[in-house]
């Protein structure tokens, strides 16, 4: 496993109430994943106010992800290495310092330039939450902490439609887009003075050592992944597709490169062995990765149904939506709380649930009038809600749950740049399936046919996980076996 240096990050300052440091951290992973969604419904508007036009606008989105994803992994290994409050308060710092300049920005291109920034800086912060979680919580209550965070980042991305269209609301005219930006400055700096008071201080760890080429490797690879399907709708598939095969073979040199850096006992970027011996770890990655494929690109699917195939407005299609947040949002909590007793089987249960919820939706949207529809989607989403909380926080808590506390922050910042890069392809191609259709059929069969191709990629992800819960199966009918051999 990782090195001795990397080992435990546990025996730091203990923390009277960890309750509370755990709730300053999710606040401020909230507001950073909330600007991955909530920007889209301010795009028409702020296009108008800036006189640009779509190719430049789409990078306000697009750059803040793409930058966003190439920083995780980084950002972890520098929290384990350097001090998770360390790189937590400067993450927020940047974060709240480019969100002001974003809603200041006079251009498009001073715009942009904040949003890479400011994608940088929360992706420096994000894996620092659970790596967190590792240091604070003894392990029977890692499972309620990390339900917790499944809830914010469930609540977190389904809700930014709904707050994008209320804050418009709020803010009308032109500019009122520059308020989805200016609303992160006051959260961010209650969140950085609690931070600074609450969060543990970090123990001296002498001299920082950085991968520097492993992290060059790792993020040429991600971005030859992500920049196609980030600007899939300014023609990036079409004129980027072979940089899927750049990708590719970055990876693999990426690999190479930290096999040999640890067989010359270095401190590599990412630790091969956390993959291939830490159980439950790489099978949690790629459900998690495959599982935001299907779940991600729902959301601006229905966005595009209920606003350009119904014509109802940004707020309107984002309350439509809020039975899979509330839904999603509760049962993340509660299913911390079982995670314990049922392992993988309740991810197995929430997939299954989550296909079966999106397939009713699709039902009901083709069937129900335009004055009901959502009404009619309602409880199919709430269903799909409920067992989407069973999905991500219990993942995460077994995912990460045998991993080295030293090395915590990386492994998260790793699986969390699996749900990005999942994200970017589910926002990539469940769309492009929606329009496919829609150019031989109406809108409600182009959003029957998305929600289609979204169930059967969830049905995939569900594929991964059951392979997991009989590899968990074994694992554990090994353990009293091996007790008994070695007298323990």
């Amino acid at each position: 496993m990782p090195r001795d240096d990397q080992q435990d990050a546990s025996t730091e300052q203990p923390v009277p109430n960890p309750w509370r440091a755990l709730a300053v951290t999710l606040l401020a992973g909230f507001i950073v994943l909330l600007d991955v969604t909530i920007v889209a419904v301010a795009l028409p508007s702020l296009q108008s106010d800036l006189d640009t036009g779509a190719p430049q606008v789409q990078w306000v989105v697009s750059g803040y992800t793409l930058t966003f994803a190439l920083v995780l992994v980084t950002g972890g290994r520098l929290g384990d290495a350097w001090g998770r409050r360390r790189m937590f308060v400067v993450g927020l710092a940047g974060f709240v310092a480019c969100s002001a300049l974003a809603g200041l920005a006079p251009s498009i291109w001073w715009l942009v330039a904040a949003r890479l920034l400011q994608g940088v800086a929360g992706g420096a912060l994000t894996p620092q939450n659970a790596g967190l979680i590792q240091q604070l919580f003894a392990r029977e209550e890692r499972g309620r902490a990390f339900g917790w965070l499944g809830g914010t980042i469930g609540l977190a991305t389904a809700l930014g439609p709904v707050l994008g269209g209320g804050i418009l609301a709020l803010a009308p005219g032109e500019d009122g887009w520059r308020w989805i930006f200016f609303v992160n400055v006051p959260v961010g700096l209650v969140a950085l003075v609690l931070a600074l008071r609450l969060l543990p201080r970090d123990e001296p760890r002498g001299r920082l050592r950085l991968d520097v080429v492993g992290t060059l490797l790792l993020g040429l690879a991600t971005f030859a992944a992500l920049l196609p399907l980030v600007t899939a709708e300014a023609g990036g598939l079409r004129r980027f597709w072979w940089l899927f095969a750049v990708a590719a073979a970055l990876g693999a040199l990426f690999v190479r490169w930290e096999h040999r850096v640890v067989a010359r006992g270095g401190a590599p970027l990412l630790d091969p062995r956390l993959v291939t011996r830490t159980p439950g770890y790489a099978a949690g990655v790629a459900l998690i990765s495959v599982y935001f494929v299907g779940f991600s690109g729902v959301f601006l699917v229905l966005a595009i149904f209920f606003q350009t195939g119904l014509g109802w407005t940004p707020l309107q299609s984002g309350l439509a939506v809020t039975p899979f947040s509330i839904g999603s949002a509760v049962a993340a909590v509660v299913a911390g709380r079982l995670v314990g007793r049922l392992g993988r089987r309740l991810t197995v249960l929430g997939l299954a649930g989550v296909a079966a919820g999106f397939a009713l939706t699709a039902v009901a949207l083709a069937l129900a009038p335009s004055a009901v529809a959502a009404f009619w989607a309602a409880p199919a989403l709430l269903l799909a809600g409920v067992a989407g909380g069973c999905v991500i926080s219990p993942n995460t808590t077994m995912t990460l749950s045998d991993v080295p506390p030293g090395s915590a922050s990386v492994a998260s910042g790793t699986l969390q740049t699996g749900q990005r890069v999942g994200a970017a392809i589910g926002t990539a191609l469940l769309p492009a399936l929606f329009y496919v259709v829609l150019a031989d059929a109406d809108p409600r069969r182009a959003v029957a046919a998305a929600l289609g191709g979204s169930v059967l990629v969830v049905l995939v992800a569900l594929g991964v996980a059951v392979l997991d819960r009989r590899a968990e199966a074994r694992r554990q009918t090994r353990r009293p076996e091996e007790a008994v051999r070695t007298g323990r």
